[in-house]
């Protein structure tokens, strides 16, 4: 990460992370007046800075509505799973030399100056809480159709669903399983605070503030929930199949004990 002089900007500047699809491809954007390769991070205008992460998560500090509009132009071509409507995440950040640079629930970020270090430790955490959004959306759709059915199951015994509608379910656990495990690393810290250590008390007060690890810690148990859900069906699906063998082998020994019985029978008969 390159150092960078502190940008002269107002009292005030809005923060904005937003989602611009699943994956952002940053390779091949590097840039000389960039303040970071990982995420990609560079200077857009006289007082803006962007951030790009690849989880699909782009982060604008300072840009004026046509900056933003341009930079995000410029970014579809680089974008996988584009969506039409993005969550965002927007923060009020405070220029106070003489703060102690903390985020208050109703208040904005206090931070001494926005040097590109602090850019990055901020742009990690609202990158990371929208991110958590999505992927919270995401399972939660997940658990309003599971839920419908582990009741039912419960209070019948038997599966309330066809085959054909467990397996979509299932796709739907391991669809959702496999866009959230790993997506976002929440407990991994930004990098920037290697190089300077004294922005972890900034980034320690936005990761409580924005509940980030008990938000990762939940999403977590959910996933288990889920997973263990798609195996659960996976069993019942598998002994239903099983019993339906088992049903099959009876009805033919069955049958075949009938034909001999007839043909005894004949066979008596005859003489």
């Amino acid at each position: 990460m390159t150092e960078v002089s502190p940008v002269t900007a107002p009292t005030r500047l809005t923060a904005r992370a937003l989602i611009v699809g699943e994956r952002i491809d940053t390779a091949g954007l590097e840039r000389p007046d960039m303040i970071s390769s990982l995420p990609l991070a560079f200077r857009v205008g006289t007082q803006g800075m962007v951030a790009l992460f690849r989880f699909g998560v782009a982060v604008m500090v300072g840009l004026t509505p046509l900056e933003e509009e341009d930079t995000l132009m410029k970014l579809r071509s680089r974008v996988t799973g584009a969506r039409a409507r993005g969550d965002d995440e927007t923060a009020v950040l405070e220029l106070a030399p003489d703060s102690d640079e903390q985020k208050s629930s109703s208040g904005p970020i206090q931070i001494k100056n926005l040097s590109p270090p602090r850019f990055l430790v901020i742009a990690d955490a609202l990158a990371k809480t929208v991110a958590l959004a999505r992927d919270e959306r995401e399972v939660n759709a997940v658990f309003d159709v599971i839920e419908p059915f582990a009741a039912k199951l419960a209070a019948s015994g038997r599966p309330p669903f066809r085959r054909r509608a467990m397996l979509k379910l299932i796709g739907q656990a391991l669809l959702a399983q496999h866009r959230v495990s790993g997506r976002v690393a929440v407990e991994e810290k930004p990098d920037a605070l290697w190089d300077h250590p004294e922005l972890e008390r900034l980034y320690a007060r936005l990761a409580d503030e924005y509940e980030l690890n008990e938000r990762a810690d939940v999403l977590k148990r959910k996933l288990d929930v889920i997973g263990d859900t798609a195996q659960a069906l996976t069993d019942i699906i598998d002994a239903d199949r099983a019993t339906r063998l088992e049903a099959a082998i009876v009805i033919l020994i069955v049958l075949e004990l009938i034909a001999a019985i007839v043909q005894i029978a004949l066979a008596l008969h005859g003489r």
